[in-house]
């Protein structure tokens, strides 16, 4: 990682499904609610409607058969409106992630559910196009794992129609997030590694 080692579990130590998801939960809670960078993400998490899948392994193909996994189940359960597919052990380089998410919107797409289920993309050294690596905005989609988030259309389509103003969230995170400062963001994000 570009990033500095996070203050709690290497990647050289064994991955503990129940660690990944609680540092994971803490993430959304204090950067993504906590910072209000997802205006709708607080109403799915107090209805227990979130998925967390851990993948182990770190062979790419792996995670793909993974991801089209997932992607059937939320099609099959009505009772997840989001899923959080973590994969801490492979794609760990942003270019070779990158990389992955045009195997992942094609396999979306063989799955027939282009227009249906939707790819979102995090990881720890997330970098948005003509920034610098370290400039703030690239906060709002790092994550302390690499991760692929699984949304319904219909449901971001829906969120989108009773917001007041969708197309200026972009640019209020942009504004916050510098504000904000990279340095306080940094601690941020490694706070997510602590339970403090």
């Amino acid at each position: 990682m570009n990033h500095d080692d996070p203050p709690a579990q290497s990647m050289s130590e064994p991955l503990n499904e129940a660690q990944v998801i609680s540092t994971t939960r803490r993430w959304i809670g204090r950067f993504v609610v906590g910072m209000n960078l997802c205006p709708f993400a607080r109403a799915e998490l107090d209805a227990d409607r979130v998925r967390y899948a851990v993948s182990v392994t770190d062979d790419p193909l792996a995670l793909l058969q993974a991801l089209e996994q997932e992607l059937y189940q939320l099609q099959s359960d009505a009772s997840i409106e989001t899923t959080l597919l973590i994969h801490p052990a492979v794609l760990q380089d942003f270019a070779d992630y990158n990389g992955f998410l045009a195997d992942a919107e094609e396999l979306v797409e063989i799955m027939g559910l282009e227009g249906v289920v939707q790819i979102a993309s995090f990881h720890p050294d997330y970098r948005f196009a003509g920034t610098t690596g370290e400039a703030a905005e690239n906060y709002s989609n790092r994550s302390p794992y690499p991760m692929l988030h699984l949304l319904r259309e219909a449901s971001v389509e829906q969120a989108i129609d009773v917001h007041p103003d969708p197309e200026g969230i972009p640019e209020r995170n942009i504004a916050r997030l510098n504000a904000t400062g990279a340095t306080v963001l940094k601690a941020l994000w490694e706070s997510s590694f602590t339970d403090c």
